[in-house]
């Protein structure tokens, strides 16, 4: 088993200015485009913690909250929130920074999931993330949620079986 990682391990950071090739017609940031970023500030983390190439499996949740406008510069948050035997679940925070005023405040969020793959695209096992703040043990609680729910939508967990989300209900 590959060693344990401490979440603080696993963060990424980047920032952006939105050019004018990056909107809409509206002036506003096209999602894709978000998307785009988000994946690779996301990938950037999961590489961190396991060392290994890996892929995206899974575009969990995204949450678009406001517009980002031409101009604006985005940062994007990334960290593993959990990792399971060979995928890590990324929890991403996008901030954007008003060129304006000046004022940063946060605008999106979103999760993805991403697998570690050997040389011929294999899945291989990955450490074990350790929570150490309240935020990055809520989140690691949560996972195992999110990963029984889309298990149980994808066919492959029967509902009875996933023990997290029951324990919600009683």
């Amino acid at each position: 088993m590959p060693q344990k990682k401490f979440a603080r391990e696993t963060f990424a950071s980047g920032s952006r200015i939105v050019l004018p090739n990056d909107t809409n017609t509206l002036g506003n940031l096209m999602g894709g485009q978000l998307l785009n970023w988000m994946d690779i500030n996301a990938a950037i983390s999961a590489a961190r913690h396991c060392h290994r190439v890996v892929v995206t499996a899974a575009v969990n949740h995204v949450a678009f909250k406001r517009a980002i406008k031409l101009g604006d510069i985005v940062s994007i948050e990334s960290k593993v929130s959990r990792s399971f035997s060979s995928s890590m679940e990324v929890f991403l925070d996008v901030y954007v920074e008003s060129h304006r005023s000046g004022k940063r405040f946060k605008c999106n969020e979103a999760i993805y999931t991403f697998v570690a793959v050997d040389q011929v695209g294999s899945p291989i096992e990955v450490p074990e993330l350790v929570p150490e703040t309240a935020e990055e043990k809520e989140r690691y609680d949560g996972a195992l949620r999110r990963r029984q729910l889309g298990l149980i939508l994808a066919g492959k967990m029967k509902p009875e079986e996933a023990t997290e989300l029951r324990a919600l209900f009683t």
